[in-house]
């Protein structure tokens, strides 16, 4: 059973500013760590057996407003459309209190973990 939205809150901590993560130089919350809660989300949305997960395969993602080190910030990501039976798409939001700072689309594939990794460290 899927959850068609999930809902948690970060708080922007040293190593996920801008200037930590090599993404700027300013000490602001990173664009690459916004994004990586919102894909972690996106994955609580999909409640898999043991042996499945999902993967990111797109990401088109707004980062709209700075927010600074401390700040509490809210994910959401809501499932917008099942595309078949491993593809799923969603549309992701992150606020700062009622202010929008990022949004976009994500979708996430379905496969089976064993057989992703092994595949992944079999490439020839």
């Amino acid at each position: 059973m899927m959850n068609t939205k999930v809902e948690f809150e970060r708080v922007v901590e040293e190593d996920g500013l801008a200037s930590s993560m090599k993404s700027g130089t300013v000490n602001v919350l990173a664009t690459p760590q916004m994004i990586a809660w919102m894909e972690e989300a996106a994955s609580q949305c999909l409640n898999l057996n043991d042996d499945l997960t999902s993967v990111g395969t797109k990401i088109n993602v707004s980062h709209i407003k700075a927010s600074p080190l401390g700040a509490v910030i809210r994910i959401v990501a809501t499932i917008t459309n099942v595309v078949n039976d491993r593809t799923i798409e969603f549309w992701v939001q992150a606020f700062q209190g009622d202010d929008l700072i990022g949004e976009g689309s994500h979708e996430r594939v379905i496969v089976n973990s064993e057989k992703f990794v092994n595949k992944t460290y079999n490439f020839k």
